[in-house]
C-alpha cells in the first residue's frame, strides 16, 4: 500500500467513523470490501476507534488456566520454530489467540513487543472483532479465513501504524474452530510471502495436533462435549464447546449459523431444508443456500453435532434462551431476568426468530408485572425493551413510596415518553 493510498484510506476512515458518511459509502470507495464489512460490523457492535486497544478479556479462567488446557499449546514448539524465532530480530510479533479472541501468547522481536504493549496487544486481552474492531486476528476469527489487514485498514486508530497477517488453526478431526495465529508489524508483514508463511505455518501446526491424536488419543480431544448457545442481548451469539478433557472452546457466529442453531435448538424434532429456508427467509432463500450454510456451520462448530435429513441437534445443547423460558415455567422470574440481557437476536430479520423473539419478551415482561416486585420490574426497565414501557413505568411510579426519589424518577420518565407520543 503506497503513501497516497494510505493517506485516502485514512481520510475515509476519519469520515465513517465520525458519522459524516453512511456505511453504503464504502462501497463507492477503493477500500477493499472485506475491509469494509469489518468496518460495518465493528461499528455495529459499538468498538471505540479510540479505545487504547484490546480490552482484558472476559474469559472466567484465568491465563495461565487457559494456556495449560488450550489445544495449541501442545503446538507451541512448532509456531515458535517456524516463526517466532525468526521474528527475535526483525521487528515482528508473533501472536497465537483462543477462538474467542483472547490472545495466549504474544512472543518475538523485544522491541516490537514493548511498543505493541502502548495497544495492549499482550496476552490476555480480547482482539476479538467485536471488541477491538478490524484487525487481522480477530477477523480472521469472524469471518474463519486468513486475511492481511494492512495500516490504516485497521478500526482502531492505536493500531493503524501496525500491519498484520493471520489465519484460524482448526481441530484436524472436528474441524472446530481453535484459534488463530498472527504476524504483527510494519508493511513487510502485509505481503504475499507471509500470508504464505502464516498459512504454512498453520497447515504444520493442524499436522502436529493430528500426530499427536494418532500417538496420544486422548492428548487435546476436542470430541463433542457439553455445548452451549448464547443468543440473548447486544453481544455477539457465541457458541461455546467444552470437550471431553474440559477444555473449554467458544466460537462466535455469524447472524445466519445464530438464526439456525436458534431454529434448531427449539425444533428437537428436526426441519427439512425446505423447511429451514422458509423460517428464515419466507421470500428470497433457496434450499441450495440452506444447505451451503449448513456445511459452513458444520465445520464452525465442529461436525457430528448436526444430522441431516433432517436437520436436526444430535446432543443436548443448553442456551441462554431456553433457560430463560425454563426459569419462566417454574415461575422464578428473578433467575429468568438474570439470563435476560435483552432481547433474542435482535438484529436477525429471520421471521421465524422474530416470533420467538417476541414470545420471549413478552413472557419475560408479563412474568415481571405479574410479580409487582418493585425491584425486578427496575431490573426489566432498566433493559432497552423496558425504557418505554408506559405501563411499567406507571405501576414502578404508583408502588414508589409517595415523594420519594424512586417515584419523582418515575414521574419524569412518564413524562419524557408522553413527550416523545406527542
Amino acid at each position: 500500500m503506497d503513501s497516497r493510498s494510505t493517506v485516502t484510506m485514512r481520510a475515509v476512515h476519519e469520515l465513517f467513523v465520525a458519522g459524516q458518511v453512511d456505511a453504503s459509502y464504502l462501497d463507492s470507495t477503493t477500500i477493499r470490501p472485506v475491509v469494509a464489512e469489518s468496518w460495518r460490523r465493528s461499528l455495529a457492535t459499538g468498538v471505540d476507534p479510540d479505545r487504547d486497544g484490546g480490552l482484558a478479556s472476559a474469559v472466567t479462567l484465568s491465563l495461565a488456566q487457559m494456556r495449560d488446557s488450550h489445544p495449541l499449546a501442545s503446538a507451541l514448539p512448532v509456531i515458535r520454530r517456524l516463526l517466532v524465532d525468526d521474528a527475535v530480530d526483525s521487528g515482528v510479533v508473533v501472536a497465537v489467540s483462543a477462538a474467542d479472541g483472547t490472545l495466549l501468547w504474544v512472543e518475538g522481536d523485544p522491541t516490537a513487543c514493548r511498543k505493541a504493549e502502548a495497544m495492549n496487544f499482550v496476552p490476555g486481552t480480547d482482539w476479538s472483532e467485536r471488541s477491538a474492531g478490524t484487525n487481522a486476528p480477530g477477523t480472521a476469527l469472524a469471518l474463519d479465513r486468513e486475511i492481511q489487514i494492512r495500516s490504516s485498514e485497521h478500526f482502531s486508530r492505536v493500531a493503524q501504524p501496525w500491519s498484520c497477517t493471520a489465519a484460524p488453526v482448526h481441530d484436524p478431526t472436528t474441524g472446530l474452530l481453535l484459534g488463530a495465529i498472527d504476524l504483527t508489524g510494519g508493511t513487510e508483514v502485509a505481503t504475499s510471502q507471509t500470508l504464505a508463511l502464516v498459512r504454512a505455518t498453520v497447515v504444520a501446526v493442524e499436522n502436529h495436533l493430528a500426530l499427536l491424536r494418532l500417538t496420544r488419543p486422548n492428548a487435546g480431544a476436542t470430541a463433542t462435549g457439553r455445548a452451549r448457545l448464547s443468543v440473548l442481548g447486544a453481544d455477539r451469539p457465541q457458541w461455546t464447546l467444552t470437550d471431553q478433557s474440559g477444555c473449554l472452546h467458544s466460537v462466535p457466529l455469524t447472524p445466519r449459523h445464530a438464526d439456525i442453531l436458534v431454529l434448531l435448538h427449539r425444533h428437537p424434532e428436526g426441519l427439512s431444508a425446505d423447511h429451514l429456508a422458509i423460517l428464515l427467509d419466507d421470500k428470497d432463500l433457496d434450499v441450495v443456500t440452506v444447505r451451503a450454510e449448513m456445511s459452513r456451520l458444520r465445520r464452525v462448530i465442529a461436525p457430528g453435532i448436526v444430522e441431516s435429513r433432517p436437520y436436526r441437534l444430535l446432543q443436548p445443547v443448553t442456551s441462554d434462551l431456553g433457560q430463560v423460558f425454563d426459569n419462566l415455567q417454574a415461575g422464578d422470574v428473578g433467575s429468568a431476568l438474570d439470563l435476560y440481557p435483552g432481547a433474542l437476536l435482535p438484529s436477525s430479520m429471520s421471521p421465524a426468530i422474530g416470533r420467538i423473539r417476541a414470545e420471549l419478551s413478552a413472557s419475560v415482561r408479563g412474568a415481571v408485572l405479574a410479580t409487582g416486585d418493585p425491584s425486578l420490574l427496575r431490573r426489566w426497565l432498566d433493559l432497552p425493551e423496558g425504557r418505554d414501557d408506559r405501563d411499567g413505568w406507571r405501576m414502578l411510579h404508583d408502588s414508589a413510596q409517595a415523594g420519594s426519589v424512586g417515584q419523582a424518577q418515575a414521574r419524569g420518565h412518564l413524562l419524557g415518553l408522553d413527550l416523545d407520543l406527542a
